[in-house]
């Protein structure tokens, strides 16, 4: 199905929305003051080797220190044996002997920073082209999973013969199954004169340093987003137009007749709905067409998807009823992980089916839709508590998280303390204060409706407090102070 790739532009952000027969799949968001480092390469001073995580932090410039585990630092294999054979039967060689604080690395970043967490490095690197990546320090000769099994033998075996005699590792991205030698002599020729600049300028800047920057949103969505089923690539922004255009017809040739110029009085993602979109996936219900509904909830480790009939009531039986519901949102499913950028392990509760048939095609199904993602996603066998369990590979943040901070007031746990509960809490604050302090009154400051409770339903509470601690209390309100903030002044 014939997929148009929309590009809103501006100075301060970047928008790009993938939309499929009239629906936004994806949804690419990168802003001028936060821009991915996923692909930067760095050349690092180790800060801290830590033996017990098996892990060390690297200075790479920022405010936070990058994190380098064990598993990503690169060991040239025995002669003969790939990468994975040598990992699998050689033991695992810990990270102190390996990285020393004080060292300066190469390293480039395949994990932004989530959260608390500082950007995930790797010391093999990876440059991505069009067709290839090119990993310089090996010389392996890989082919996408999403390429035909019978034909994987023989592009290896072409692509053996172009990379000689000067070596190096590559893997054959899933759009190079049908490319000409000459378009993959290009992108090998394109790719080692970008490691023999990276090469150039790691020996001439001080640690700490960016090396190379991997290209910008717009960029990286004609090298990674453009396939055979793309149809129009429009952009909204005659400048950016321009510099697509030069940079596609020296990359991507094909891409390039691709490209529109978007001029319309009214905005690209209204047109096509994006802007409703954005505001649906930051919701936690997703509606079904069959009257179903999601209830998506995500948290720093995983996400969880509930399954629900709501208003579905079905035109057969109950049985079938759930079925029909179950199938449409897989769909659904496999859509909202794409849009939200879900990512790290996903639990989804499907409505509960008795039919083993049933639960298999469902299953079918979701692993069918999976497969079209282009972030590594895999898909496990139902649980013994009847979850399916997902995990998808997480290199940048959410969209929720991108759009969105913890709400202030209930600091992001979606719930607050009833007035009640607030109440209760000033009444024990009150006797521990007054049990440790000799004051003359006692002043409380909280929101309107918690002391409005003390005046009133809570009165003969307060008053027994009152008189147990022999002190008298003045009650204020504020409407700014929040539900669940007060404060207690003690007059001596």
């Amino acid at each position: 199905m014939q997929e148009d790739i929309l590009i809103n532009w501006a100075a301060h952000e970047t928008r790009v929305a993938v939309v499929e027969a009239g629906v936004v799949q994806e949804l690419h968001i990168e802003r001028t003051n936060v821009q991915s480092l996923v692909g930067n390469v760095y050349l690092g001073k180790v800060t801290r080797v830590l033996p017990g995580m098996q892990s060390a932090f690297v200075d790479i410039g920022l405010d936070k220190a990058a994190f380098l585990h064990v598993a990503d630092v690169w060991r040239r294999p025995p002669l003969g044996e790939t990468i994975s054979m040598a990992r699998a039967q050689a033991p695992a060689v810990p990270i102190e002997k390996q990285v020393f604080e004080g060292q300066s690395l190469l390293v480039q970043a395949i994990k932004d920073p989530l959260g608390s967490k500082g950007a995930r490095l790797t010391t093999q690197i990876s440059i991505a082209g069009r067709l290839l990546v090119f990993l310089p320090q090996d010389d392996h000769i890989g082919v996408s999973q999403k390429i035909d099994a019978q034909q994987r033998e023989s592009l290896r075996q072409r692509m053996q013969g172009l990379a000689q005699p000067e070596g190096g590792g590559f893997i054959l991205r899933t759009n190079a199954e049908d490319a000409a030698d000459d378009a993959l002599a290009e992108d090998i020729a394109y790719l080692r004169r970008v490691w023999k600049q990276i090469q150039a300028r790691s020996l001439q800047l001080p640690a700490a340093s960016l090396v190379h920057q991997e290209l910008s949103l717009s960029q990286r969505v004609l090298r990674d987003l453009v396939r055979a089923s793309t149809g129009t690539i429009w952009i909204d922004a005659v400048a950016q137009y321009e510099s697509l255009s030069q940079f596609a017809s020296v990359l991507m040739p094909g891409a390039a007749a691709r490209l529109k110029l978007y001029e319309g009085q009214v905005s690209l993602f209204e047109l096509h709905a994006v802007e409703a979109e954005i505001a649906k996936a930051l919701a936690r219900r997703v509606d079904l067409a069959c009257g179903g509904y999601l209830v998506i909830d995500q948290t720093e480790a995983m996400a969880t998807v509930d399954v629900n009939t709501g208003g579905f009531i079905g035109v057969r039986d109950f049985e079938e009823t759930v079925f029909k519901t179950n199938l449409e949102a897989a769909k659904a499913i496999a859509r909202q992980l794409r849009l939200r950028n879900l990512g790290g392990i996903i639990l989804v509760d499907f409505i509960d089916m008795a039919k083993d048939e049933h639960r298999q095609s469902v299953l079918s199904e979701m692993r069918r839709l999976l497969a079209r993602d282009s972030v590594r996603t895999m898909c496990g066998d139902y649980s013994q508590l009847g979850l399916l369990e997902l995990t998808r590979k997480r290199t940048r943040e959410s969209l929720a998280h991108l759009l969105c901070e913890p709400c202030p007031t209930c600091e992001g746990q979606g719930t607050l303390k009833s007035a009640r509960s607030v109440a209760y809490d000033i009444l024990r604050e009150i006797a521990r204060q007054a049990a440790k302090l000799r004051a003359r009154e006692f002043r409380v400051l909280a929101c309107p409706d918690v002391i409005e409770l003390l005046r009133g339903e809570e009165a003969g509470h307060l008053s027994d407090v009152l008189a147990q601690i022999a002190t008298p209390v003045t009650l204020y309100s504020e409407s700014g102070v929040a539900r669940a903030s007060f404060e207690i002044v003690a007059r001596e």
